[in-house]
């Protein structure tokens, strides 16, 4: 997967409005014990990073409601128990839609603490349509290649371009897999986990997911309550707002987390000299942009491929030295190379680039109901733009798939939930890709959880990245089910850690955990 697509991990949205319990169209829960249960045989596939590291395929129906039909395959990998008392097994989910979960399971065991992460088989999974599962779906192969319209469609001309372009991959879909798109959402993945949990022999499975992966382990516990024995979620989707709504309100996020990007350049003017005035720092951005809109960096980097270049900075603030260092190369030296190895490092796409964008559209616009009238996402969007421009078009373009997409929708799924133990949910204050307001709703929602919060954090994806006071939730509820309880609506709040310092600093650059953690997080969401 292209770096930005490991990286990037947001949500996005729709109307909060009607919601059932299970989407029109999709079938009532009944994969598990009504489905004979598969023998898994684990194999090692062991990497250097993690080397106990184990694999195996499942056949799951490609219909749940037709479980004799037609067979897919699901990719799993686990790092088995190795202490005498077992916790049953975790199923960790890096978000997405569109995420590979394979390599993430090897992540978490090691991140976690060795005492707790020794009672789970943790397991991983790629979702159906994702790497290692088949079939893989690749829409069109070379959909982000670099020469794309500039995304702010300014003129009749540019609207037109990337009008284009998203009908040809929404076309591209269909006629590709016009007998798999129906089944390729978030119900089905749901009771593809729940095949997971019988072939695995569990009556009740533990879970944890990122983003995405969030609003994945609430509609399981909505339609499994029974089989849920630990719950975490750390960076939450609004569920309320899937998933139209929930892209608009992202772009707001965005522009702020880009603006204190500018504000921590200009602080750290004797670096990059820039300025010390964030507000003309990113002026010059802006200038930057218009210039490689009709000069391409080195050929390839244009104006839709510069601010996809700094989106990651939105989700991590670990990659904010680079950014900072290829834009002063541009500003000051006129030096286009830091720049192009920028977006080769965060925005590039390769071929599991484009398996991830694939199924992020198919699952997303499957979900839920989008507008078909492009006339309402035009009026939107250039509303967003007028308060928060930095995101906003690129994101429109990037969900515009779903305008014109061959499947029908499904209704959101109602997660409100009071038959489930003790969850617990983490999330940070400023996080741009799944905003504080997604934690909150979620917290209430799902009775008895447990809300963590990081005060003043910005990044998507807090836990087991280097802030020990998160992580010690984290690890007391995974060791013996305890959570905080303050009575309040928030129950925990720790402090969120420092923002990195320039590369050129005695104390620079990140955390090596958050870095790996934001390469492995999903696509997106």
């Amino acid at each position: 997967m292209r770096k930005r697509a490991a990286v990037l991990c947001g949500a996005v949205v729709v109307v909060a409005g009607t919601v059932t319990a299970v989407p029109a169209g999709a079938s009532a829960p009944q994969t598990t014990e009504s489905v004979q249960a598969a023998k898994l045989s684990w194999k090692k596939c062991g990497t250097t990073d993690y080397p106990t590291l184990q694999c195996a395929s499942l056949k799951v129906p490609l219909d749940h409601a037709n479980p004799q039909g037609k067979q897919i395959t699901l990719a799993l990998s686990r790092v088995p128990h190795t202490a005498k008392k077992y916790q049953g097994p975790l199923l960790v989910n890096p978000g997405g839609p569109g995420g590979s979960g394979v390599t993430f399971a090897g992540f978490i065991a090691s991140g976690l603490s060795k005492a707790v992460a020794a009672q789970y088989d943790v397991i991983g999974f790629d979702p159906r349509g994702v790497g290692a599962s088949k079939p893989a779906l690749n829409c069109k192969p070379g959909h982000f290649n670099p020469g794309r319209p500039d995304s702010v469609p300014s003129t009749p001309a540019l609207e037109k371009a990337n009008l284009e372009r998203v009908k040809s991959f929404a076309d591209a879909c269909g006629k590709k897999y016009a007998t798999v798109l129906p089944y390729i959402n978030t119900v089905q993945a749901v009771q593809d986990m729940d095949s997971i949990r019988a072939a695995l022999g569990a009556k009740r499975i533990n879970y944890f997911g990122y983003s995405y992966g969030t609003y994945l382990g609430a509609v399981y516990a909505k339609l499994f309550p029974e089989r849920v024995r630990r719950l975490v979620l750390d960076s939450i989707v609004d569920p309320t707002g899937v998933w139209y709504d929930d892209n608009i309100t992202q772009d707001y996020a965005f522009n702020d987390r880009h603006r204190a990007l500018m504000a921590w350049i200009a602080k750290y003017d004797s670096t990059y000299k820039l300025g010390t005035d964030p507000a003309k720092v990113e002026a010059k951005w802006y200038a930057v942009r218009a210039a490689l809109a009709k000069k391409p960096a080195g050929g390839k980097v244009g104006a839709s491929e510069f601010e996809e270049t700094f989106g990651p900075g939105g989700y991590y603030n670990g990659y904010w030295p680079y950014l900072a260092e290829a834009f002063a190369a541009y500003v000051n030296d006129k030096n286009a190379d830091p720049l192009v190895e920028a977006y080769e490092a965060f925005a590039a796409v390769n071929a599991s680039g484009d398996n991830g964008y694939s199924i992020y559209a198919s699952v997303q616009c499957r979900d839920a109901s989008w507008p078909r009238d492009w006339s309402q996402w035009r009026k939107d969007n250039w509303a967003v733009y007028e308060k928060a421009p930095f995101m906003a078009w690129s994101n429109a373009w990037y969900n515009a798939p779903c305008a014109f997409w061959p499947t029908e929708s499904l209704q959101p799924v109602n997660i409100a939930n009071g038959k489930l133990p003790p969850t617990l949910l983490f999330q940070a204050t400023g996080d741009a890709a799944t905003p504080y307001e997604g934690g909150a709703t979620v917290h209430r929602l799902l009775a008895g959880s447990s809300f963590v919060v990081e005060q003043g954090g910005g990044n998507h994806g807090i836990t087991l990245s280097g802030n020990a006071c998160l992580d010690k939730y984290l690890t007391a509820y995974l060791t013996d089910g305890s959570v905080p309880r303050s009575g309040g609506e928030v129950d925990a709040v720790c402090k969120a850690m420092p923002d990195p310092k320039p590369l050129t600093s005695k104390a620079a650059s990140t955390s090596a955990r958050g870095s790996a953690l934001h390469g492995l997080l999903g696509f997106r969401g």
